[in-house]
């Protein structure tokens, strides 16, 4: 058993093959620091891989990771630079632990001599096959998005919101453009599409007082008599939120949601009028949204599925509220109009991106 082991890396992003090695030397060492060297103009914030690689080795209790930010050049061949660079990993550790490492755990030629430079003894890790390069995963993420970690795969996932007025086809769209995905095959197979929490909720509230007026020989509440609070509309928020972190993590390069948390506080306007509140933490405090999907109003028939109490005026303004909401918000938002075959084209365009662009 070694003392202490350190794993220093990049991480841009983590995937399999770090955390084999990260296993590996748990395995082998009383302590583990893992070190996440980051520069300025990488696309993915140093917090973030510091946060997945904490929760992928939250059940090694031997293993710290902590995070450093670093924009000296990379040169092998310059002492100045290594000496540079040795200073970043040396200032990192000291964030951990004062113990001096003894192994230096990598898969890289550099391992001899950042070991050599800290007093320790280098074990050069073989990659496993199941595990691909950084530079691969970065070159085509897509392709190997299941060597990603849960909590990897649902930060780096573009997330699509599907919004929208009541009888504006928010769930058929969800629906169809999450079906459009999986019809790619291989890993799109696990588009996920998270149904809107809102109208189960809905559904358990009118029958919890239905039940409790037949209860008490009282007529039975229509749904326009429910009286909502904002503790419904902060529940509604914080399970909406809980069920689309969930889906993020084991589904496809895209995630589409059937609203979201930051939808919950234009509704929550929508029922409690001047009652309603300003945005909450729910509304703000959010995985990165990249894009949001506003179903327009117009040339779409009102439905009236027994869960609906609005009519077309109310309808109309809140495509407005929208359209201000995510505005005023700094939100990216594409209105969806025309046919449902052209609202899911659309959809589906705008939901893609170039993965190998978020590299640079």
């Amino acid at each position: 058993m070694n003392g202490h082991g350190l794993v220093m890396g990049k991480f841009y992003p983590p995937h399999n093959g770090h955390h084999d090695v990260i296993r590996r030397a748990a395995d082998e060492c009383e302590r583990v620091t893992v070190v996440v060297v980051a520069a300025s103009v990488e696309s993915i914030p140093l917090a973030d891989r510091v946060g997945w690689l904490r929760e992928e080795h939250s059940s090694e209790s031997n293993v710290a990771v902590v995070g450093a930010k670093c924009d000296s050049p990379v040169d092998v061949t310059s002492d100045v630079v290594w000496r540079a660079q040795t200073a970043t990993v040396r200032a990192a550790l000291r964030l951990a632990t004062a113990a001096p490492v003894d192994v230096v755990y990598s898969a890289e030629d550099y391992g001899d001599e950042l070991a050599a430079r800290l007093d320790a003894k280098h074990l050069r890790v073989g990659r496993a096959p199941r595990a691909p390069s950084s530079t691969a995963v970065r070159r085509d993420l897509v392709s190997a998005w299941s060597t990603l970690a849960p909590a990897t795969r649902a930060g780096l996932a573009t997330r699509a919101i599907v919004v929208g007025g009541e009888s504006t086809g928010t769930t058929t769209v969800s629906r169809a453009v999450a079906d459009r995905f999986r019809a790619r095959g291989g890993v799109w197979d696990r588009t996920e599409c998270v149904p809107e929490f809102g109208r189960e909720f809905t559904e358990v509230k009118w029958d919890r007082e239905r039940l409790a007026a037949r209860s008490t020989g009282r007529s039975e509440p229509a749904l326009a008599d429910i009286e909502w609070t904002v503790s419904d509309f902060d529940e509604v928020a914080l399970e909406q939120t809980r069920r689309e972190n969930r889906a993020a993590r084991s589904g496809s390069p895209v995630l589409v949601c059937d609203t979201d948390a930051f939808a919950t506080s234009v509704w929550e306007r929508r029922y409690l009028g001047t009652a309603s509140r300003p945005l909450q933490p729910w509304a703000t405090d959010l995985a990165r949204r990249d894009v949001y999907l506003l179903t327009d109003h117009t040339d779409v028939r009102w439905q009236d599925d027994g869960l609906r109490e609005g009519d077309l005026a109310i309808r109309a303004a809140m495509t407005n509220w929208f359209e201000d909401a995510l505005t005023n918000a700094g939100h990216s938002w594409v209105l969806l109009t025309g046919s449902l075959d052209e609202r899911v084209d659309l959809a589906g365009v705008s939901c893609l991106r170039d993965w190998s662009a978020c590299f640079p």
